[in-house]
């Protein structure tokens, strides 16, 4: 239903409105009687077969809700209600900010894809974390950490501790990005020495808690080889817990939608169907090269219960959706559980 009525009529729409919209409507839908229950049995797929002991937390089923959709975490409990097994909320920033400038969220519905330039776009992780301390449902929750667009690369540190620091005692992990392509200069915090020193004095400060938590980062997908390989070491050199593989890419090769659109569009990280396979060869060549306990979650072009197969089949220990839960709507999350029970 969802895909021959409802999308057509969504996609009328401006992406950000309907993203804004869809908020109030889960809100608002799960309040009336049974709505939760109802929910559950639609969406859910409750079997022990499912669950996965990742980063020493256990995942009652191995499909999450990546992030950039609920950035603000005003909705975990209803999007705990349609099947996932874990939510990642944020990217988070230590102060509120807008973001870039509308429009910065874009359809492609001829690749299967979204070009988005929101920007870090968040209500600021202290508010974050006062709706987490409020939260019902005992769903696992990842938090998305950034820095501020106007903090300089070299202040950028503080930025992630305080974020840290904030959010310890709500989330169950922890995802540092450093890939958006959206915040100027971010990536070049992926660079060999920046990343190492940020990953390290993150754990020195995750490790002088009473009980550290799973420390995670996420990665572009626009790095060649030997930038891999810096990655891979240093996430060994800090004792990271897992990779995030796949952020979105500033790649425009091979798409469908003509060159006067992308032109008229202009930048951003595109996601969804055109990532599917390169993500895949990331998680591929990480999971050959990492140790066993670092894990792997991958993200990036899962439109399909196929899809998820693939990068489960390449490595990956959880995969995340975000632009296949866009055009495919939440049952797909039901339907990569039943195929996974199937396998």
């Amino acid at each position: 239903m969802y895909k021959s009525l409802l999308r057509p009529l969504l996609f009328q729409i401006d992406p950000e409105t309907i993203h804004t919209l869809s908020y109030s409507v889960l809100r608002t839908g799960f309040k009336l009687p049974l709505a939760k229950k109802l929910g559950a049995q639609a969406f859910g797929v409750q079997d022990a077969r499912l669950e996965r002991r990742v980063f020493g937390l256990t995942f009652p089923n191995p499909v999450g809700l990546a992030a950039g959709f609920d950035k603000n975490a005003l909705l975990v409990d209803e999007i705990a209600q349609l099947g996932f097994g874990f939510i990642e909320i944020g990217t988070v920033t230590p102060r509120p900010q807008p973001g870039n400038d509308k429009p910065r969220l874009f359809r492609l519905p001829v690749d299967q894809a979204l070009i988005n330039r929101m920007g870090f776009n968040n209500q600021g992780v202290e508010v974050a974390a006062a709706r987490l301390k409020l939260r019902k449902s005992n769903i696992i929750v990842g938090g998305n950490i950034g820095k501020n667009k106007i903090t300089p690369n070299e202040e950028a540190l503080r930025d992630y501790q305080y974020c840290f620091d904030v959010l310890y005692d709500v989330v169950d992990y922890f995802v540092v990005n450093v890939s958006s392509p959206n915040t100027p200069d971010l990536r070049a915090l992926q660079d060999k020495e920046p990343l190492r020193a940020l990953l390290a004095a993150l754990q020195q400060q995750n490790n002088a808690k009473p009980q550290r938590k799973p420390l995670l980062l996420k990665i572009a997908p626009d790095l060649n080889q030997a930038q891999l390989d810096d990655i891979i070491q240093i996430a060994v050199e800090t004792n990271l817990d897992g990779i995030v593989a796949t952020n979105t890419t500033i790649n425009r090769d091979a798409l469908k939608t003509d060159k006067p659109t992308l032109d008229n569009i202009g930048a951003g990280g595109l996601s969804g169907k055109p990532l599917r396979n390169h993500a895949t060869e990331i998680i591929r060549y990480l999971r050959q090269h990492l140790p066993e306990s670092i894990r792997i979650i991958g993200v990036g072009g899962i439109m399909t219960p196929e899809d998820a197969q693939e990068k489960l089949a390449a490595g990956a220990d959880l995969v995340q959706l975000y632009t296949g839960f866009i055009y495919e709507g939440p049952s797909l999350v039901k339907r990569i559980n039943k195929l996974i029970l199937k396998s």
